[in-house]
């Protein structure tokens, strides 16, 4: 678990770097005071740069594995392109990786591969994502099969071994995505 109720108010969150796939403006990161969250204390990207093609990520500093289950609690507060949140496995470079996402304009959750910055969807499930309410994404890669669970409910299974190798984790947005993010958990698999 990563302790976000230890982190400064107003300060990007520690123990993590930041990048960004595609074009537009650098995603701007800082713990915030929320009530409603489980510490009263959440990580929000706040930047509402408009650039469709744009992903801010939060990458988590230090850690890397291949196996893993990754669980974030994440509140979409605004956005008029996409109200998005995700989280990253298997992070090689912010143009390599995969990520598992909820979008509350969309209604829908989906599962990606980015190659040399190119976005591949693999899986997807239309589902209802509502905005400034707290919602569960979890994502289990094990080998080349990886697991999408969305409030507690599995959602797909994918298979696919683009990147086989150990990386990083991050937290991911889109354009002009206003998310929050919570309760952060990492486990790797033996």
């Amino acid at each position: 678990m990563i302790a976000i109720d230890r982190m400064s108010i107003g300060s990007p969150p520690a123990g993590f770097s930041f990048a960004r796939t595609g074009g537009g403006a650098e995603g701007e990161w800082s713990v915030v005071a929320d009530p409603t969250a489980k510490t009263g204390r959440a990580i929000e990207q706040q930047s509402a740069d408009r650039t469709d093609y744009r992903f801010p990520l939060a990458i988590h500093e230090n850690f890397s594995a291949k196996d893993l289950i990754m669980q974030v609690r994440f509140k979409p507060v605004a956005g008029r392109v996409d109200q998005a949140g995700g989280i990253v496995v298997r992070f090689a470079d912010p143009d390599n990786y995969y990520v598992a996402r909820a979008n509350a304009l969309e209604h829908n959750v989906r599962f990606y591969r980015i190659v040399a910055g190119r976005r591949q969807q693999l899986g997807t499930s239309n589902i209802r994502v509502t905005s400034n309410e707290w919602h569960i994404l979890a994502l289990r890669a094990e080998g080349d099969r990886f697991t999408v669970s969305y409030d507690g409910v599995v959602l797909f299974e994918v298979k696919d071994d683009t990147f086989g190798d150990a990386g990083g984790v991050a937290l991911w947005t889109k354009a002009d995505s206003v998310t929050r993010f919570d309760q952060i958990t990492i486990t790797t698999l033996p």
